[in-house]
């Protein structure tokens, strides 16, 4: 076993001093954790911006076959992206069944072109669900329009003006309809916020930025006013939700 060991730590070794003599290094591991969240969230926009082919040097070399090479880079990233929409509400039946009907058709894919068509198309479907999912309580289109205009404004301070303008409604009548059929109240320190925090949580749990850089980039008024707000949803402060939980996504 020692001896298995040692050859593993060699090709490890040897591996690693190859990829920076050809300066080749795999994604950073927040944009992988940031590419995966923003499917979970269904934020479709974000994704089309953000997206990377599975051809990207920075996604690995697992095969010297290129169609092999693909297909098990797509394979992973079914297989991830559907647990971290379970996570994020959609059904596990139909997240388990589309992954693998997603699978299985990549089985059939006998070209590149065609595994990253797959690879673009069962990320943009995941996406749609899960952008879905959060609207499937809401009945009128003022307040599935409320709902996309605070998740694509979330690192912004949001104001309730700016949401009525952008629904084209008064906003009293606005917060008397989101109350209805949300059952949640439309202001900064209840609906906005919690969302404002748990994508803070995440960004505390999944990647190296600081407490006060997070606060900064969900436009709290302070970092103090950050901690406040952070610990009234969580139950603690940022710091100590960061000693507890980063990179423990898969401990659960």
């Amino acid at each position: 076993m020692n001896k298995h060991l040692n050859n593993s730590d060699k090709s490890l070794s040897d591996k690693l001093f190859m990829q920076r003599e050809e300066n080749l290094f795999h994604l950073p591991y927040e944009r992988e954790i940031d590419f995966y969240e923003t499917v979970q969230q269904g934020d479709v926009n974000k994704l089309e911006k953000i997206f990377l082919p599975l051809k990207s040097k920075q996604l690995g070399h697992l095969s010297d076959n290129n169609l092999r090479n693909l297909k098990y880079h797509l394979t992973i990233t079914i297989a991830l992206i559907t647990r971290f929409c379970i996570e994020g509400g959609l059904p596990p039946e139909t997240a388990y069944t589309l992954s693998d009907l997603y699978i299985y058709e990549m089985d059939n894919c006998t070209t590149e072109e065609q595994i990253s068509d797959l690879h673009k198309k069962a990320m943009l479907d995941f996406a749609g669900r899960m952008k879905n999912l959060k609207k499937e309580t809401v009945m009128s289109r003022p307040i599935i329009h409320t709902i996309d205009y605070i998740y694509e404004h979330l690192h912004e301070k949001i104001k309730l003006d700016e949401i009525a303008n952008a629904v084209s409604l008064n906003k009293t009548y606005l917060c008397k309809l989101f109350k209805k059929e949300t059952g949640q109240t439309l202001n900064t320190y209840t609906y906005i916020s919690k969302l404002k925090i748990e994508a803070a949580a995440n960004m505390l749990a999944y990647s190296d930025y600081s407490v006060p850089a997070i606060s900064n980039y969900f436009s709290f008024s302070s970092h103090s006013h950050f901690i406040k707000v952070f610990k009234q949803y969580k139950g603690i402060t940022p710091k100590e939700y960061k000693n507890t939980y980063y990179r423990k996504h898969w401990d659960k």
